[in-house]
C-alpha cells in the first residue's frame, strides 16, 4: 500500500465545549494519511488515477470551516467519513490537533485510523 499525504492543514472553525470556545474561531490542523496504489497513476502520470490532494484539501477545508463542533472526536470522525466515502480512500490515518486547548501544551487532540490497512 502507498500513502498519499496532507499534513498540517490549517482550518479556522468553531470548536470546543467552552462558552468563549463557542465565540471565536481557532485553528485546528490535520495530517491525514490515504492508503492508496500510486503504481497506476505513477504509469500513466494521470491525476485520475489517484487521490487528488488537493481536491481532498479543499473538500475539508470548506466543510470544517461550515461547521461547529463541541468536540475533536466528533470532527475527526466526520472528516474521516468524508475522505472514505467521497474520494474512495479505504485506509486512512488522520490527526486532528487544536492548539492552545491546555495551558503548556503546544497542541491537543485526537489520533483515529479508519479501514483495513493493505
Amino acid at each position: 500500500m502507498d500513502i498519499v499525504y496532507i499534513r498540517d492543514l490549517r482550518i479556522d472553525t468553531v470548536i470546543g465545549i467552552n462558552d468563549w470556545e463557542r465565540k471565536v474561531r481557532q485553528t485546528v490542523s490535520l495530517d491525514l494519511e490515504m492508503g492508496t496504489d500510486i503504481r497506476e497513476a505513477a504509469e500513466s502520470d494521470d491525476i485520475v488515477a489517484t487521490i487528488d490532494y488537493k481536491a481532498v484539501a479543499k473538500r475539508l477545508i470548506a466543510f470544517v470551516e461550515d461547521t461547529e463542533f463541541l468536540l475533536v472526536e466528533r470532527m475527526a470522525e466526520r472528516v474521516s467519513d468524508i475522505v472514505r466515502d467521497e474520494f474512495g480512500v479505504t485506509w486512512l490515518h488522520l490527526r486532528v490537533s487544536k492548539g492552545a486547548a491546555v495551558t503548556g501544551a503546544a497542541d491537543v487532540g485526537v489520533v483515529i485510523e479508519r479501514g483495513e490497512r493493505a
